[in-house]
This record gives structure tokens, C-alpha cells and sequence, in this order.
């Protein structure tokens, strides 16, 4: 739920995009606006801060606050393509390890990592349920169950029940971090060899994945808005044969889209139709800005061959290492491979995942964070429309914390990212997101650090170096 500062600003800013305050108009006083509403004054300083972090307004001196002009938002376009997609190996992924190594340096300003900054995170939470965890002494003895703690899988049971699935807590893989999830859910649906769709650009983690476990990929072109192409997805399992397909339908990673709830019902019959397995990866479904959070395809559709994937690495703590898959036909295969692979989660950070899950304080950080995601989104995306070059062009998500940019085409994001690097600032090109490199004048960039002087010099010297390369091949 809302606080009232949080609706009084949504709003004012319905009001602002509307057009009843123009740029240059002075908004109530804060007396004024708390007498007239019945407000504390508290309230509404709040309202108008988090108006002017997010850009809409600016305070002047004695004066009080007035609608700032925003600059054009240009959004992303889309790369049409006629020809018919053809199986590939993935390729090129070679450079993430390099690119990883190279952002060890705790004084790189990492944007190109979807790993937020610890102020994101609930940490001190975390920390006293790990130490409450550590008092199950028996449990430290042994090995847990290779499905994962009952404690944490009924949690999580209860969870996806609240967002529309009822998930059996039996049917629950519990495993290390999101990127096991999708390694096991792919392993069990395919053999080395077999054929894989993916979306067209995807996250370069599941391509890495694809690579290990030796599986073909075809690409398939996926809009910036609307997500995967149902008709390209169509003419490809017509003449390929296609074991699975893997996709990100909610607030999309690297695109920031959610697909409707009409076009995630398409997808799945299509699919269904076909015999093809779906699997559903859910990573940002949490990091919604609205209060509704968005249809999981697996909600929309139970009985479905969906293998459902999620993680608590973007949420709670990346370094607890908790992610989980969900399916309804393969639990004996993804319970084998999980032990297989290695035993066990930790029962340690599962039992302090529960904890705080049943405590209800994960939710509150949730409706906390989501807004902090919102405004470091927003405030970005003003940041760089007012310092990039006219031909940038930039998605707008509504969750998450991810941004896809389109740079001039004449730009190598490779050579881009290097030149960053060399001043301290990290950048994730967009040849990673295509197993045939594509995208080789994109980047993805992370909101989600805290906003300071690093921040802005690490946007400023960004913008430079992009408005550097447009000017030299001018």
C-alpha cells in the first residue's frame, strides 16, 4: 500500500504529463497544499522531494517548487528483420569473464553489472537472519535435502500462491542463485546438441549457460515494448526443432518490457502447441513501480509444460545465492540433476531466506525499494536524454533497474566499453546480449547505485565519450 506522499505525487505528476502545470509553473506552497488537503506539512515536503528526484520539478530558493522542463524521451526503435532465423553456437562470451575481472576494482563505478548497490538491498535484515540460522547446529552437521529446506520452499510456495500460481512446495527446486535454475531447467528438457530459441537481444548469463551445456540457438527478434516476435517464433518452430524456449516476459532483461497478458497467452499456445517447453524466467518480477505486479506466464497458464525460474540475488542478497525452479512435469529430472550437480544448497542462507520471508519484512523492503528503483530509473534516463546525442535512443521499463541504449551506429560499444574502463567506469556492449554478436551499437546500463558525485561524473564522462566518437567521424 502507498503512503499518502507517494499518491500525492503520482498525482501531481498525472497532472504535469497531462499538461495543467506547464514548465515554469509554481507549484501550491507547502502550507497551502497541507491546509487545503488536510495534510501534515511532513507530507507534503515528501510529495515534493520525491517530485524533484524524479525530475518533475526543482526547488528554488524562498521561492518553492516549479515544474522543471523534462527533456525528450527517445525511445528505442525497432531493428526489423525479414530473413528467417537460423540455429547458431553462441560465440564472443569469452570477453564477460574478461570484463568481470577488470571490474573487480572496488573503484570502478559498475554500470554495466544488473547487480545493485548494497543500499538496495535489506542488509542488516539478512544479517540477523543469518545469525538466527546458524543456531540450527544439527543442520550445519549434514547435508540438506537436495530439493531444499521445507522451511524455504514452503515460503516460496506461499509467495508465487499470493502472485496467482498454487505451487505444490514438493514441485520446488531450491538452487544456487538464478543462473543453476536456468542450467537446471534447460538440462532437463534438452541433450547436448538440441535446438533452443531464445529472445533477440537476451541475458548474456543464459547464453553462457546455452555454450556449457552445448545446445544450437536461434534467434528471435524481440520488440523493445512488446517483447518476443510471435510470428517470427512461429516461422522458426515451423522449420527447426525446437526443444525450448526461453524467455524473460516481465520488466525483460536487457529491454526493460513487459509483454501483456494477451501476448503472454499467445506465446504459451503457441508454444503448447507445438510440444515446445517454456522456460519462464522471472528474475525482476518483484521490481515493479506499480502495486499490481505483473502475470507470471506460469500463473496464466498452470497446467502448461513451464519450467518457472526466479531468484532472490536482485531482491535480498546477491551473495546468499538463492534461486529456485518450479515445474509441474520435470521435478524428478530437476531434483536428480540438483543433486547430481551438487548435493545441496547451503541450509544456512535457505533457512535465513525463510526467516525472513516469514517475518513479513521482505515485503516491506520490496514496496520500499521499488520506488528507490523508480527513481534512480528516472533520474538516469533524464540525466542522459539532456547529455547524449539526438540519435541515442533509450528504452523506459517499469520495474527493474536495467536501461538498453542505442547508440549512433558508426559506435563499436566494444571499444566504448574499453575506453569507460580506462576511466573508471563500467559498461556491459551489447554484442554480450546476441550469440552472433549483435547490438554492436548498444549497451546496457544499471540504475541501481546510489546517486552521488561518482554517479554523475561516471554519466558525464559517459556522455563525452559517446558525443567524442559521434563528432569524429563527423
Amino acid at each position: 500500500m502507498a503512503h499518502r506522499y507517494q499518491e500525492l505525487a503520482q498525482e501531481f505528476i498525472h497532472n504535469i504529463e497531462k499538461g495543467l502545470y506547464q514548465p515554469g509553473d509554481k507549484l501550491p506552497g507547502i502550507r497551502t497544499l497541507s491546509t487545503d488537503r488536510g495534510l501534515s506539512m511532513i507530507t507534503a515536503v515528501s510529495a515534493y522531494r520525491r517530485l524533484e528526484e524524479q525530475g518533475y520539478v526543482e526547488a528554488r530558493q524562498r521561492s518553492g517548487y516549479f515544474v522543471k522542463l523534462r527533456p525528450v524521451i527517445r525511445k528505442l526503435k525497432l531493428v526489423k528483420s525479414a530473413e528467417l532465423p537460423a540455429p547458431c553456437l553462441v560465440t564472443g562470451q569469452e570477453m564477460i569473464l574478461a570484463m568481470s575481472k577488470a571490474v573487480s576494482d572496488p573503484d570502478c563505478i559498475k554500470l554495466g553489472s544488473a547487480v545493485p548497490g548494497p543500499s538496495f538491498f535489506p542488509i542488516q535484515i539478512v544479517h540477523k537472519a543469518l545469525v538466527k540460522a546458524t543456531q540450527h547446529m544439527q543442520r550445519l552437521a549434514g547435508y540438506e535435502q537436495p530439493a531444499g529446506a521445507p522451511e524455504l520452499r514452503i515460503q516460496i510456495a506461499r509467495r508465487m500462491a499470493m502472485q496467482g500460481y498454487l505451487a505444490d512446495a514438493d514441485n520446488i527446486i531450491v538452487t544456487n542463485g538464478g543462473q543453476e535454475a536456468l542450467s537446471l531447467a534447460l538440462r532437463a528438457v534438452t541433450q547436448p546438441g538440441d535446438l533452443v530459441a531464445v529472445e533477440s537481444p537476451t541475458f548474456y548469463g543464459l547464453l553462457q549457460i546455452i555454450k556449457s551445456l552445448g545446445l544450437k540457438v536461434i534467434e528471435i527478434p524481440t520488440h523493445p515494448e512488446n517483447g518476443i516476435s510471435l510470428d517470427a517464433l512461429q516461422l522458426a518452430a515451423e522449420h527447426w526443432d525446437i526443444k525450448a524456449c526461453i524467455v524473460i516476459p516481465n520488466f525483460n532483461n536487457p529491454q526493460g518490457f513487459t509483454m501483456s497478458d494477451e501476448r503472454k497467452l499467445a506465446l504459451i499456445r503457441l508454444l503448447s502447441e507445438r510440444k515446445i517447453s517454456i522456460i519462464e524466467d522471472d528474475t525482476y518480477g518483484d521490481l515493479g513501480y506499480n502495486q499490481s505486479r505483473p502475470a507470471s506466464l506460469v500463473s496464466l497458464a498452470p497446467h502448461a509444460d513451464i519450467l518457472y525460474c526466479n531468484t532472490f540475488s536482485k531482491s535480498m542478497s546477491p551473495d546468499l545465492r538463492i534461486g529456485w525452479v518450479t515445474s509441474r512435469f520435470h521435478k524428478n529430472a530437476l531434483e536428480l540433476l540438483k543433486f547430481s550437480s551438487n548435493v545441496a544448497t547451503s541450509s544456512v542462507t535457505q533457512l535465513a531466506v525463510a526467516s525472513v520471508l516469514e517475518s513479513g519484512k521482505y515485503e516491506r523492503h520490496l514496496r520500499k525499494v521499488r520506488l528507490e528503483y523508480q527513481v534512480a530509473v528516472d533520474r538516469m534516463v533524464i540525466k542522459l536524454c539532456q547529455l547524449l546525442p539526438d540519435e541515442c535512443h533509450i528504452t523506459v521499463p517499469k520495474g527493474g533497474f536495467l536501461l538498453w541504449l542505442q547508440l549512433p551506429e558508426h559506435i563499436d560499444s566494444n571499444l566504448l566499453a574499453n575506453a569507460a574502463l580506462k576511466k573508471g567506469i563500467s559498461i556491459a556492449p551489447g554484442q554480450l546480449f546476441s550469440p552472433t554478436q549483435k547490438y554492436r551499437n548498444y549497451v546496457r546500463l544499471s540504475c541501481a547505485r546510489t546517486w552521488d558525485a561518482r554517479m554523475d561524473y561516471a554519466i558525464k564522462t559517459l556522455a563525452d565519450l559517446i558525443r567524442f566518437a559521434d563528432s569524429s567521424v563527423a
